[in-house]
Order: C-alpha cells, then sequence, then structure tokens
C-alpha cells in the first residue's frame, strides 16, 4: 500500500512511510538495521563536523552516491550510508579512504539530508562551511604564518571560513564565539554558547591556527604582530558581510604560544518591555515602584552574562520619555535607544567610568546609567548624584542583593549616606527555558510535592513569616499553590524531553530568576549598623522578598523550566 501511494505521489517511500502511516525514522532504522545487518545510526544534533575527513568530498558527490564519513573512532572511520551492501560492493569508499579501517552505519534517508545539511550547511546558504574546509589544504602548523598575505587575499578561502563561522552563530543564537588553537599538530577548536552551554561547532586544520587569528585581529583593527599580550577589540560586522551586527573580540595568549579569541554577539535591536522580562508580578510591583523614584541609587547585579545590562535597558525604555535626559556610560555599548544620550568607556583616550560619570553631572541629567561600578570612585560619585537629586542605575558583580549592600561598604562606601541613597538591589540569573515544543506534562507524587515544599520553605527558616508551626505553613503554601497553578485539583509539572528544535537537549532560550531587595527603613538601619549579610537577607525576607531559588520554583509551578535548572544557577 505505501509502494502504491509512493508511485502515485512521485515521492520515495519511506516519506509516505512517515506522513502517512506515522512510522517513527527509529523504527525504520531499526527495520533497516536488520535487513543489512548493520547498526542504525540516527541524526544527532550535536556531532562534530570531522573536517580531515570531509576535505576531500564535495557536497553534490555525496548526495549522489548516499554515503558520507561522520567520525574516527576505536573501530575506525564511522561511514553513514542508505544502502551499506552498495557502499561496500562498490569499494569507492575504501579508495578515499585507502588502508583504513571502516565501519559502516545504516541510517533513513530523511536523517541522511539532515547529516548532510549539518556538515555542509543548509541547501539555501550560499557558502557551505563543509566546502570551505575541503579547499583548505591540510599542511604542518607554521609558527611564524605570513600573516600579511590574509590581509592580501580579501577573497581567499579562510577570510570566508572567518565570515562563515560568525554568521552560522548569529543564526543559531550563539551568544559567545570560542576559538581554541591546539599545539603542536591538534586541531584549532571552534565553539558557540548557546543558551549558557557550549557547543562544539567545527575543527579547523593546525596550519590555519596563526592566520585565523590575524585575520580576527584585522577585523577588529588590532596590533597582529602583538601576541603575548591580551587585547581587546570590536568588529562592525556590516564591513565583511550583508549582516548588521556588533561583536566584542578578546584575544588572550595562552600555553603553547597560541592566541585564543573569544568573540560575543553583541544584542541589537529594542530592548525587551518591563512586562516581558518574566518578573513575578508581586515583585514586578515593587521594581516598578522602586523605579518610579525621583532620586537614589539602585543596583542590579549578578555574574556576567546574567542579562544585567538587558534588565537596566528594560527599565531605562521605560523610563525613557520626550521629558526625561538619560545618561548611559557603558563598555561596550551593547544596546542602542533612542532618546537616551550613550556613551562609549575609551581607558586608552583617558575616558573612565570616574572622568565619564563627571561629565554627566555637569550635563543636567534626570537619570545615569552606569555600565559598572566596579572601584570606589566610580560608586562614590554615583551616591554623591544620587543624594543630588538624580536618579541612578548600574550594575555590579555580585552573588545576591545582600551581598551587595556588603560588597559596596567594603569599598568604603560611607554606610549614612550610602544607607540614604538606597532604593533596591535586584539579583538574577538565566536558567534554561524548557522547549515549548516538546515539554513533557507529568503528575507529580505527594511526595515530590511535599519535598519541593519543604525546599521552597528552607529558604524562610532565618525569617518568622511562616510562625513555629511550619507544618501547617508548608500545607497552607500548597494550597496557594493549588489554586494558582494547578489544573483540576492537581498540579501538573513539566519536564524536558527533548526535539529537533532544541537539538534534543529539551531546552531552548532562557528566563530571568529575580529577587529584589527593597531599600526599607530596617533594612537602611542594618546598612547604618554594618549588619552582615545574613541580617540584610532575614529582614529583606521579612519584607517579603523572593530569594532566586524561590523565584525559579514558581517558574517551576508555572512550566516554564525544571528544579534541575533552577539548582544549577542558585548557590543554595
Amino acid at each position: 500500500m505505501a509502494t502504491r501511494s509512493a508511485r502515485r505521489q512521485n515521492v520515495d517511500v519511506e516519506e509516505i512511510l512517515i506522513v502517512e502511516f506515522q512510522v517513527t525514522p527509529a523504527a525504520l532504522g531499526a527495520a533497516l538495521s536488520k535487513f543489512f545487518n548493520v547498526p542504525y545510526e540516527p541524526f544527532l544534533a550535536d556531532r562534530l563536523k570531522p573536517i580531515d575527513l570531509l576535505k576531500n568530498l564535495k557536497r553534490d558527490y555525496v548526495e549522489q552516491n548516499h554515503w558520507l564519513p561522520v567520525e574516527e573512532g576505536a573501530e575506525g572511520i564511522i561511514i553513514l550510508c542508505l544502502d551499506p551492501e552498495q557502499a561496500k560492493g562498490s569499494r569507492i569508499v575504501q579508495n578515499v579512504f585507502p588502508k583504513r579501517k571502516l565501519a559502516y552505519r545504516v541510517t533513513t534517508m530523511r536523517e541522511f539530508k539532515q547529516t548532510v545539511d549539518q556538515m555542509f550547511g543548509a541547501v539555501s546558504e550560499e557558502v557551505h562551511v563543509g566546502d570551505l574546509l575541503s579547499g583548505m589544504e591540510e599542511g604542518e602548523p607554521d609558527a611564524e604564518y605570513a600573516t600579511e598575505d590574509v590581509s592580501a587575499a580579501a577573497d581567499n578561502e579562510l577570510v570566508k571560513l572567518v565570515n562563515k563561522i560568525i554568521l552560522d552563530a548569529y543564526q543559531q543564537g550563539a551568544s559567545d564565539i570560542h576559538i581554541e588553537p591546539g599545539m603542536g599538530k591538534d586541531k584549532v577548536l571552534v565553539r558557540f554558547r548557546r543558551d549558557g552551554t557550549l557547543y562544539k561547532y567545527i575543527e579547523v586544520p593546525p596550519s590555519y591556527r596563526n592566520a585565523m587569528v590575524a585575520r580576527i585581529k584585522i577585523m577588529c583593527d588590532l596590533d597582529i604582530s602583538e601576541k603575548r599580550r591580551p587585547q581587546d577589540g570590536k568588529i562592525k560586522f556590516k564591513r565583511f558581510a550583508p549582516l548588521d551586527i556588533e561583536l566584542r573580540v578578546a584575544t588572550i595568549p595562552s600555553a603553547g604560544g597560541v592566541e585564543d579569541v573569544v568573540m560575543r554577539i553583541l544584542s541589537a535591536g529594542e530592548p525587551i518591555p518591563l512586562d516581558k522580562l518574566g518578573v513575578l508580578p508581586a515583585t514586578l510591583e515593587k521594581l516598578k515602584a522602586c523605579i518610579a523614584k525621583p532620586y537614589g541609587i539602585f543596583f542590579v547585579c549578578g555574574p556576567t552574562g546574567s542579562g544585567k545590562t538587558t534588565t537596566l535597558h528594560s527599565v531605562l525604555g521605560s523610563l525613557n520619555t520626550p521629558d526625561t535626559k538619560i545618561w548611559t556610560a557603558e563598555d561596550p555599548v551593547e544596546i542602542t535607544q533612542k532618546g537616551l544620550r550613550q556613551v562609549q568607556v575609551n581607558r586608552k583616550a583617558g575616558l573612565d567610568f570616574p572622568t565619564v560619570m563627571r561629565s554627566f553631572l555637569r550635563a543636567d541629567p534626570d537619570i545615569i546609567m552606569v555600565g559598572e561600578m566596579r572601584d570606589h570612585e566610580t560608586t562614590a560619585i554615583g551616591i554623591e548624584a544620587s543624594l543630588t537629586g538624580h536618579l541612578v542605575f548600574a550594575t555590579l558583580h555580585t552573588n545576591s542583593a545582600p551581598e551587595s549592600v556588603v560588597r559596596l561598604l567594603d569599598m568604603g562606601m560611607d554606610p549614612f549616606n550610602f544607607a540614604d541613597a538606597l532604593i533596591g538591589v535586584l539579583a538574577q540569573r538565566l536558567a534554561k527555558r524548557l522547549c515549548l515544543k516538546c515539554k513533557e506534562a507529568y503528575r507529580p507524587t505527594v511526595e515530590e510535592v511535599e519535598q519541593f515544599a519543604a525546599e521552597y520553605c528552607a529558604e524562610l527558616q532565618a525569617t518568622s513569616r511562616f510562625g513555629s508551626n511550619s507544618q501547617a505553613a508548608m500545607a497552607a503554601l500548597q494550597k496557594q499553590w493549588l489554586k494558582d497553578y494547578g489544573t483540576d485539583g492537581h498540579f501538573v509539572w513539566h519536564r524536558a524531553k527533548g526535539c529537533d528544535a532544541c537539538g534534543n537537549t529539551g531546552y531552548k532560550g532562557r528566563v530571568g530568576l529575580f529577587e529584589l531587595m527593597v531599600g526599607s527603613d530596617e533594612i537602611k538601619r542594618l546598612i547604618q549598623e554594618r549588619g552582615r549579610v545574613a541580617q540584610l537577607l532575614a529582614q529583606s525576607m521579612e519584607d517579603g522578598m523572593h530569594t532566586l531559588k524561590q523565584d525559579g520554583m514558581e517558574k517551576v509551578l508555572q512550566g516554564i523550566t525544571d528544579m534541575k535548572q533552577v539548582r544549577t544557577v542558585c548557590i543554595k
């Protein structure tokens, strides 16, 4: 029946079996494996491209002959094919890889096409990374590669390859590109960071190690002869390809006389509206009340890459009106907004944060935003500005909201001035979001719910919010959750499953976790008395603060993320 339908529609039988008869690729693969007596190999989204195996193969040839080398392991070179008997019988594979051990794997037509796209790039793309690398001859690593040749040959394969890496990283939603040269005959590994996790992308022959780094340095106008000191630069990618993005570049000399390069793709476009940040309604209400104050200082804290700048720009976006003058000092300017006057810090030119801050005070501001308060002078000017009628926003690299206060006091801030100026501190993290397409709903057991409630309440041990009867408090909490997040009187939680859309990880995108410590009278009194972190935390929670973990746990109840991710990003 499937064969007749395939003939009638002029399509492959496999397509009819998958679409009309709902046969899964895994079931098809198992049948093929049994028929050919060869192991079945599914499509693997995170497979690393074996550049040394692909260098003599073109995409057209692979698509015509239906075989492809995918990796080299203990069994030898793994050959992925649709008909293993034909591939073995023709002996073409053995001729392409003479005197090499070969191991054959069978796969479905659909998965074979996916793997070809993965290795050579999607058909719609003009340049394929596999084709580019197959044109780059393998050679001995040359320590003194003539870097001037790279700049002269603007159209060579290496230039196209670097452009292609950046384009692919942007299209895949990566935040950072890591270029990691090996020592001696080791290849250059290129990795992308997506949703906070690093994934392997390609390996480049070692003979291109120095040329690749030199090409990136040329793109951001760095000194190509300086290899012993770290350098920082910026690429305006529009100059090199039809894509209007910017990248922040850092080169770092590493062991073995090589240089690593890390490129961060700077976020472009409009800031996220404050209501769409994913802040819980109770916290959002307090946050809006904080930023509505006419003057004072407000901090956003968290580790590198936790979304502090994005949050600050969302806050500024809500305050950005025609009757408000907003100055920002950033390093670098990552997000641009109409109506904001943004200054790029340039230490080489003597334009550091304190210098910019002092100039702002003479420029009639209403609101000042400082990219980072990392020293005594910048912080002191910020507090002074907040006490003289300006609203000041800044970021800090600290773990939690109460820790930020202690860190600032340790910097030498006057506790009385600081207490008067402080409006609030927002700490944040980014947790992986469950993939919307494949997340799996399930009903937790009574024990799971009780353990979850106990873990939530453990955060409140230092406070009197739940009184002496913790069991009654936990029961009341579960009742409230059931009312807010339950379905037909039951909890419905979600877990990661995995599909093609999320690369079989079960997670796609990220969600913010937030804790907001408001500068209440009691908090200000503790600051003046130089209170400890534990005291500040206890008082904040008495005032109604949700910790980062509690915020994350509420997002678990909403089906946005899971406990594994919350525990990964929260300290406790």
